[in-house]
């Protein structure tokens, strides 16, 4: 493995990573060398995501709590002592909720809020607080092609992205002076769980196959190089940057 890309050693926390995009993020930077902290609320999936990435040979911790709340940083401590410091934070955990605009609940605008942006920001602050103190450290941060553009039913979601983009521009200009480099990763249509509805309706699959120049759902997996890069010293010099992987959607009409 060329050096530039080896993460041997390397500990990564991700959010939200006990299914999806999350776990191929995951099991991507395990198999080029790093430890894993999986992390979610859902204890029962945590350990099975830690079980089953365990079983492939690779080292992997579980870390069952709320990024949601202010209080993660006892969380991040905990990790920081007991298994080791954390070289890698990718802050993955978010949700979707499709509604009119005219009609979405309050409760689900605040509850995207909370999810999509406030856990980055609790978690980005918790975890580069140490890493300022050793003046190194990778954030990655997910954000979306809606980072850019908008869709009908998702303004919200769309907000949240958007502010994914400049958070990580905001994180790069407050931290790359100490040492850390903080980027993005826009991922453009995936078969996930998050998206499964839209994956199993006909009609906007081939919408998206025809809007998409490569005419195709994106596989998880794509995702992974984008993510080794950022994290690895390939990116020593890249800071407050947002990578798309999105066969080609954010670039035409």
């Amino acid at each position: 493995m060329s050096p530039l890309f080896d993460l041997d050693g390397k500990l990564a926390l991700v959010t939200g990573s006990s299914q999806g995009i999350g776990l191929a993020l995951a099991e991507g930077l395990a198999a080029h060398g790093a430890r894993i902290v999986i992390n979610g609320r859902d204890a029962a999936k945590v350990e099975n995501a830690v079980n089953a990435l365990s079983a492939k040979g690779y080292q992997v911790f579980g870390a069952a709590f709320d990024v949601t709340n202010p209080e993660v940083a006892g969380h991040i401590d905990r990790i920081e002592a007991e298994i080791g410091q954390i070289d890698i934070l990718v802050n993955n955990a978010g949700m979707q909720f499709r509604s009119p605009l005219e009609d979405f609940p309050a409760d689900k605008w605040e509850l995207l809020l909370k999810t999509n942006v406030s856990s980055i920001f609790y978690t980005s602050q918790a975890v580069a607080r140490h890493m300022i103190r050793r003046g190194a450290g990778k954030i990655i941060n997910i954000g979306s092609v809606q980072s850019e553009l908008a869709r009908t039913s998702i303004a919200p979601y769309t907000t949240t992205k958007g502010a994914v983009k400049n958070l990580t521009r905001g994180m790069c200009a407050d931290w790359a002076k100490y040492g850390l480099q903080i980027n993005g990763i826009g991922p453009g249509y995936f078969r996930t769980p998050l998206n499964q509805a839209l994956v199993d309706n006909p009609e906007f699959s081939s919408w998206l196959e025809k809007r998409t120049p490569a005419g195709r759902w994106g596989d998880v997996g794509e995702l992974v190089g984008a993510a080794v890069f950022l994290a690895s010293q390939a990116s020593s010099f890249v800071n407050g940057h947002m990578l798309y992987v999105d066969g080609g959607i954010t670039t035409s009409l």
